[in-house]
């Protein structure tokens, strides 16, 4: 009754709300999607039951919830407050303004209820994310022997999706074969959605193929559902295949496209889907800009990905996100604090993903004390609960400043147990220090979260290594090789004339690898002059110093870099980008810089957790990585 209760206070002067809402609707055209409907809004001869029904609608659409409201009182005041089609206009009304409760409410009080009437609330609290609200009602709706149909299913297998409720799902999937609407375009679309969300990919994938129709939507949704799942590849095929058969694109395959080639870090792709994007019209599409400003940060094109923010006129809170998050990973600390305050200037408050975006750049720069001010900031000033995430970029903060102790005491405080990204920030921030007594603690946690990550372990041996303790070192390894788990190869990629070139350690297969290795150890002599030499130190292989330096001299990146500076002309300024599955190590930093100085050309790294941005004998990180 509260929502009768709340509309009732407009009753007694309802007659004068209603002509107050009509001469509104008058005065503001550009609302309606017509001038003959506001005409027959307007004509006397018009019964005042079409008029409310045509202004809850037009209010539903503008989302106009105090007009909305009136609208609702004057039914009282007419008696049309149970009126079936009445109530279900208000129940839309309601829940497209999210009034969520309120919809509910006149939901519950209705005497009498059509199959819109469920369809109307079901959907209301799936849009609003009501939990497990739909599901039940849904059960109620079968027990009342209400009749369904795709709609009602599609909206519960909705519902699943908010909640990654998969068991559901299978039995609301069961029930839509038994029910024989399994084909229908709209159940099977809400069936590749949540199966892909929650995923079950090949789940998704099967139903996707078995459906006889399809639109934009069920595209859109399995290709979302591939990137979801870290099928990139799956990905841009499917979209290949949407352009051959002529389908209808959408901003939302777009942008999952994009997202697909962010996910690779292939730019060949990325730049032709970002034609595409253009050709379609889609280009200023908020989706759309903040995947290609993504893609180019992570493909190494920070300035490319600069341009498209700038040629974007309104800017959304997730176009500058994403413009903060791609100058923090190339360490662009200072552009990305810029862009934070230029955000708040333009009258958009930073929220938790802005604040992990800024405290990035902080952490790839060292700028602790900036990043304790953020920290403290969105506490204060924006009444942000810091999250994990939060938490993680202050521990690599600290940790990455020489402050292990700090990063070390953080943990300790914080609301909830620590991840295995926070001791893996811990751990990796005490191998740049030397700190055993923090390593021990933080690998000891890890091995216990990530029992099969041999990388902590071989991050352990680093450390001990460095500091000279070479039984704690031989244990290390002993126990690695015990425990029968294999460190990820390293591999390093290079994008030459359109091909996409791979190389590992000791890369024999490429067709052009005689010449690499001779052009390699010729640029290892050049570098000599300028002092180079190969930094035993990172390499705990179990040999010889002489196997060492070749191990270390023939690392993917390293192999990539030659490749690059063979195939690349030097007589126009184009940066040699490579991209790494593993963090670059201290040798392999070291060389890049002194080739960046001796053959003048920029060379850009992406590894694991950053870009590094070589040129004339300096990094861009700083030394902070």
């Amino acid at each position: 009754m509260k929502t009768v209760r709340r509309c009732q206070r407009f009753c007694g002067n309802a007659a004068i709300h209603f002509r107050k809402l009509t001469v509104l609707a008058e005065s503001k055209p550009d609302f309606l999607e017509s001038k003959q409907v506001l005409h027959a809004a307007a004509d006397k001869d018009a019964t005042r039951v079409s008029n409310l029904h045509y202004l809850v609608q037009l209010y539903a659409k503008i989302r106009s919830s105090m007009a909305g409201r009136a609208c609702h009182a004057y039914a009282i005041r007419i008696g049309l407050e149970f009126d079936v089609l009445t109530s279900n206009m208000i129940i839309n009304m309601y829940s497209k303004c999210g009034l969520v409760d309120d919809a509910r409410q006149v939901f519950d009080e209705m005497p009498v209820r059509s199959l819109v009437s469920w369809n109307t609330i079901i959907g209301a609290l799936t849009q609003n994310a009501e939990n497990q609200e739909p599901l039940l009602l849904f059960i109620q709706m079968q027990r009342d022997g209400t009749p369904f149909n795709e709609f009602t299913i599609s909206s519960v297998v909705c519902a699943c999706a908010l909640n990654c409720a998969t068991l559901e799902c299978m039995q609301l999937h069961a029930f839509s074969i038994k029910a024989a609407i399994d084909s229908n375009c709209f159940v099977g679309t809400a069936l590749v959605d949540v199966y892909a969300k929650c995923s079950s990919i090949e789940d998704a994938s099967r139903v996707f193929e078995s459906m006889p129709e399809t639109n934009a939507v069920t595209w859109s949704s399995m290709l979302a559902g591939y990137v979801k799942n870290g099928l990139f590849e799956e990905a841009l095929l499917l979209f290949r295949n949407a352009q051959l058969i002529g389908f209808d694109k959408d901003p939302f395959m777009v942008s999952s496209a994009i997202c697909a080639c962010a996910g690779m870090a292939t730019l060949i792709e990325g730049k032709q889907v970002h034609a595409i994007s253009w050709k379609s019209g889609f280009g200023s599409n908020v989706y759309v800009a903040s995947s290609l400003i993504d893609m180019y940060a992570k493909c190494g094109c920070i300035r490319e990905a600069s341009l498209v923010f700038q040629g974007v006129e309104l800017r959304s809170k997730v176009l500058w996100n994403a413009m903060i998050s791609g100058f923090a990973k190339h360490a662009c600390a200072l552009e990305a604090r810029i862009i934070f305050e230029k955000m708040q200037q333009r009258g958009l408050l930073p929220d938790e993903v802005s604040y992990v975006s800024v405290l990035n750049a902080c952490s790839h720069m060292g700028l602790y004390k900036e990043g304790e001010k953020y920290f403290e900031l969105m506490v204060r000033e924006h009444n942000l609960s810091p999250n994990a995430l939060h938490y993680s970029c202050m521990i690599d903060i600290l940790g990455r400043a020489g402050l292990v102790h700090n990063a070390y005491d953080l943990i300790q405080r914080m609301p909830f147990e620590a991840t295995a990204s926070m001791w893996g920030s811990l751990l990796a921030s005490c191998r740049n220090y030397g700190d055993i007594e923090f390593a021990e603690i933080a690998a000891k946690h890890l091995f216990e979260m990530e029992p099969s990550n041999a990388g902590n372990h071989v991050l352990l041996a680093n450390i001990y290594a460095t500091n000279k303790k070479w039984e704690e070192v031989a244990r290390a390894r002993k126990l690695l090789r015990e425990s029968d788990l294999r460190k990820e190869r390293g591999l390093s990629w290079i994008e030459i004339k359109n091909k996409v070139h791979s190389f590992t350690v000791g890369e024999r297969n490429h067709p052009q690898m005689n010449m690499i290795y001779d052009y390699l150890d010729n640029l290892v002599e050049e570098l000599k002059k300028l002092n180079y030499k190969v930094d035993t130190n990172h390499d705990l292989h179990d040999v010889d110093e002489n196997r060492k330096q070749t191990l270390l001299k023939h690392h993917s990146e390293k192999l990539a870099v030659s490749y690059g500076l063979m195939s690349l002309p030097s007589d126009i300024d184009i940066p040699i980008r490579i991209m790494k599955n593993l963090r670059i190590c201290g040798d392999c930093h070291n060389f890049m810089k002194l080739v960046s100085k001796c053959t003048s050309r920029e060379i850009i790294v992406r590894d694991t957790n950053r870009f590094h941005h070589f040129k004339d004998g300096c990094c861009s990180c700083g030394e902070f990585w």
